[in-house]
């Protein structure tokens, strides 16, 4: 593959995710789980409704069931018994009576119609004096109103959220076929790293790259296989790559991927495998790289945190995604004012960072978090969506319309 951070100009951020979303091959093993088991799992099969839900039209409300055509000839009916949830009235209702009915229970067979206990007056002889003129079907569920037996609920390739488990809960789906966990390992490289908790010497500096990477990823509900900090060691580095190219499916390392890297990450990864070592119009982040190694896919990440962490996020994400057999979908953008003036030279697509508020006036609008340096962590953390600057972009003031991108459940809190 050829080495793009020789080549004159930079590759356009669109073009580099769509040429490597190109090359990702999704995972086919698939696998029976329990439901419970199940969130964040993508699913195999297309899954259908085996009954109605819910199974039998029900009351909406805690009152009392008839026939509409019973009042015709007076508002007053005769208690006939109950229907409570679980425990339904047997027999039929009758012109003239109706039902005692809590909210969930089975219409009786004969009742067309609800009224809500509120608008209702009992007499000591049990009859029920309706109050209020009534509308045919009132405060009735319809079987199969939610879902009808037959019907698609969801189809391969969702990925199951909570409120999804409770669906197939609702169907009576033990289990679910599901594509298996995709593995990622993680690598990072060099002398200088040191463990939190560690002493640090003069030049040391503490590696926190796998540990926000391995939170994403884990979010994301793949299986981490975190290989910890490789000294710069031309061997130990090979045997690293070769292990997590063996165990893993994808590979990400963070540093060694820039022009004049003084490591042996490149060198390695050229005689593993095939290896395109970008120059991406984007900031942070314009060094990058992605290929193939014998047996799973490689992103070598910047080694600066915020850069780390915005190309993960915005180019890694979505191409892991797609090798869990799940729908990409597009991000959250809007267009807002801008509270604070913002630096920006033509060139490169910028993901400043920002805080999405709604003013006193109710109108939405962005503050920048400050200083945007590739190293400055903290500018992450403190916003909740990426202020996206085009390429040709230039200096922005205070007042003017941005776009802004929502953080997801990956990145955000």
């Amino acid at each position: 593959m050829a080495d793009c951070c020789s080549a004159p100009g930079l590759m356009p951020f669109e073009q580099a995710l769509e040429s490597m979303l190109r090359n990702i091959t999704s995972v086919k093993e698939t696998e029976k789980v329990l439901i419970h088991e199940a969130l964040g799992r993508v699913t195999a099969t297309v899954i259908q409704s085996p009954l109605n839900v819910p199974p039998h039209h029900n009351s909406a409300m805690d009152g009392y069931a008839f026939a509409l055509s019973s009042l015709e000839k007076s508002n007053t009916l005769s208690l006939a018994g109950r229907s409570m949830a679980g425990e339904p009235f047997q027999g039929k209702c009758e012109a003239g009576q109706c039902i005692r009915i809590m909210t969930g229970a089975k219409m009786p067979e004969g009742c067309d119609t609800v009224e809500m206990q509120e608008n209702c007056k009992s007499d000591d002889s049990g009859n029920i004096t309706f109050l209020e003129p009534k509308k045919l079907g009132a405060n009735v569920r319809s079987a199969g109103e939610d879902i009808a037996q037959g019907d698609t609920v969801f189809d391969a390739g969702r990925k199951l959220s909570a409120v999804d488990v409770g669906v197939l809960a609702s169907l009576g789906v033990p289990t679910v076929e599901v594509y298996r966990k995709v593995t990622v390992a993680l690598i990072s490289t060099g002398d200088e790293l040191k463990l939190p908790g560690e002493t640090l010497t003069e030049g040391d500096i503490y590696e926190s790259n796998s540990f926000a990477l391995e939170a994403m990823l884990k979010k994301l509900d793949v299986n981490v296989l975190k290989l910890g900090i490789i000294e710069d060691d031309k061997e130990a580095i090979r045997d690293a790559f070769i292990q997590a190219d063996r165990d893993a499916d994808a590979v990400i390392s963070s540093g060694g991927v820039s022009v004049g890297d003084a490591d042996y990450t490149k060198e390695v990864l050229d005689e593993l495998g095939e290896i395109d070592f970008w120059k991406i119009a984007m900031k942070p982040g314009k060094p990058f790289a992605f290929g193939k190694l014998a047996n799973s896919v490689f992103f070598g990440l910047p080694g600066n945190p915020v850069s780390a962490m915005v190309t993960a996020h915005m180019l890694a994400v979505p191409a892991l995604i797609k090798m869990q057999n799940s729908k990409n979908t597009a991000p959250m953008r809007l267009t807002v004012k801008t509270v604070t003036d913002l630096r920006k030279a033509p060139g490169r697509m910028d993901f400043q960072r920002g805080v999405l508020t709604t003013s006193a006036s109710g109108e939405m609008e962005v503050t920048s978090t400050g200083s945007q340096g590739s190293g400055i962590l903290t500018s992450l953390s403190m916003a909740n969506c990426y202020i996206v600057l085009p390429a040709e972009q230039g200096r922005v003031s205070a007042g003017e319309m941005v776009t802004v991108q929502l953080f997801d459940s990956i990145i955000s809190h």
